[in-house]
Parts: structure tokens; sequence; C-alpha cells
């Protein structure tokens, strides 16, 4: 049988499965997940399910394959999974336009204010028109920096360039060919968050790059910068960015993704006005969640069935 974690996968029943499901929106507490996944083939979850070798080891001998509805992975054992001869399933590319697209909205959000605009009109704080009253930044003209030009950071890239973003560079382990679509330049991590007025963080989470944005990286920084990340939340160290933005060590920054998630709602950095917290709606439009979930579904059958996934996590 296949342990389904995901509400409404079709294409699971209809190939003979026994789908043992989880029909909630909110996350399988860990009770039920070690329960549910006894004696399964095959595993389907989210990124809000830790599949550590507590989970695998419930699961036991028979599972041959996880298959993650997320283009991350790091909520997976991989070590553990890889050492068992477990494949995995993952949804790249399919979700790349829809998180480039809201890391450019969030960016224009922050740099904009548009939320303590919305929040100004709703209060009655719009009294008349002032001269400096609201202002905040324009791409027109700037150097923007993305940390981490793989397939999201690209695409974010080509989204900015139309706005009349002068320079582009990024920083990564090596220069990338298809940055000169872009006009793309390769720059030291320290090079360029000194010279961009907004620094955009699109890369993976890795033991390199967990904390990595952190009071040492916000003090290089403009002090008109606007930091973006809509990567994963553990990149960035919340609590020096909280520092940055409070005294004015850097000007806005705007997060999809945070530690925790959710984020506490007394957390001091939903205190701050110039800090634009969603969350994690990089992904969320129809198309793009359909599209994942019958990928994951398919990535599943094809583990275990023993053919060639669509999209397999090379482990």
């Amino acid at each position: 049988r296949c342990g389904g974690l995901l509400v409404r996968v079709p294409p699971l029943p209809a190939a003979g499965c026994k789908v043992s499901l989880w029909d909630s929106d909110e996350p399988i507490p860990r009770t039920d997940l070690l329960q549910g996944v006894s004696g399964a083939h095959g595993i389907l979850c989210l990124l809000s399910d830790r599949i550590d070798a507590e989970v695998i080891n419930a699961a036991g001998p028979n599972l041959k394959v996880i298959s993650t509805l997320s283009v991350g992975f790091d909520h997976l054992a991989v070590g553990e999974i890889k050492k068992r001869g477990v494949r995995v399933g993952y949804t790249p590319d399919v979700l790349t336009d829809a998180t480039a697209e809201l890391t450019v909205a969030l960016l224009l959000a922050t740099a904009r204010r548009i939320p303590e605009g919305v929040e100004e009109v709703k209060n009655g704080g719009w009294s008349s028109w002032k001269p400096l009253w609201l202002c905040g930044y324009g791409l027109s003209g700037s150097t923007v920096g993305v940390i981490g030009l793989g397939r999201i950071g690209l695409a974010i890239a080509r989204r900015l360039k139309p706005f009349g973003v002068k320079r582009l560079l990024y920083s990564g382990r090596t220069s990338k060919p298809q940055a000169a679509e872009v006009d793309g330049e390769f720059a030291s991590l320290d090079r360029l968050v000194s010279e961009s007025d907004f620094v955009v963080v699109s890369c993976s989470l890795t033991p390199e790059t967990q904390g990595l944005c952190d009071k040492a990286l916000f003090s290089k920084m403009k002090k008109t910068a606007v930091f973006v990340n809509t990567s994963r939340g553990a990149v960035v160290n919340q609590e020096d960015l909280h520092e940055a933005l409070s005294s004015g060590r850097i000007a806005a920054a705007g997060l999809d993704v945070t530690t925790p998630e959710p984020l506490p709602t007394d957390h001091p950095l939903l205190k701050l006005k110039n800090c634009v917290i969603l969350p994690h709606i990089g992904s969320a439009t129809y198309s793009t969640r359909g599209i994942m979930a019958e990928l994951c579904a398919n990535n599943l059958l094809a583990g275990l069935t023993g053919s060639a996934m669509p999209s397999e996590l090379a482990l």
C-alpha cells in the first residue's frame, strides 16, 4: 500500500493504491504520522512533515519511495533515506514562475511601503499629500544582488530587468553561464551586499547557507538597502535582522519564509513597520499547486513501480 499525506490526489486510487490519508490542511500530528506510515511502500509528504529516521523506521522495510510536495528537501533526513535505498521525488521547476512572481511582488511591496500605505488609509492617517510621506525606493537605475542564481533566482532576475535595473550581481559557488541572459555579473558575497540596493535571497538551505544572512552581512549592506528572502527562513539570523532593521542599519526587509513557521504573533519582527512578512505563499497559485500535486503523485507511482520519476532527487 502507499501512505498518502495529501488531500485529493486522484491518480493514486486510480492506480490501485490503498491510500492512508490525513484529510486536513493542518499538519499531521507526529503520533498519527508514525502510525500512518507503518508498513507503507510510499510516503507522500509536505514540507511541514519532518521525515526523519524515526518516520523511516516506523514505515519499515517495505518503504520504496518518498515524494514531497516541494522543491526544498531540508525536512527530509536525506542521509538516512539514502542509507536505506529509498528513492525521493520532489517538485522543482513547476513552482519557479509563481515563486519568482511573488518575490518581485514582495520586493515592490516592501520597497514602496505598500502595506504601510494601506494601513494609513484604513486608520485615518492619510490627511493630505506630503512631499516625503511614505517615500520608498525604486528599481530604476538600481543594483540588485541575487544570492543563489538557480532556477528561481534566474526567474526573479528576468522579471526585475524590465524595471530598469542598471546592474545585476549574483553570488554562489561558481559563475553561471545562464547569467548572461540577464547581464548578471558574478561577485563575491561581500561585494554583492555592499554594492546592492536590493538583496534577494534565493539559495537552497544547506549547512553552508544556514544562518548565512547575519549581523556581519547586514553590517556590510547600504543603509538604504532592501533585503528580501523567499528561500528558507533558516538562511537568515532573525535576531540579527531585527537589530539591523530597528537600528536603521538597513532600510527594510520582506520575508515569505521565517523560523519558525508560523511566526508567533508576538515576534519582534512583526512590530516593525519596515518589515513585511508573508505566510510562505511563494508557490500559492491554483495552477501551480495543482501541477505540483499531480507531479508529486506521479513521482510516487514511478517510485512504487520502479520506473523513472518525472522529478527524482539525486541522493
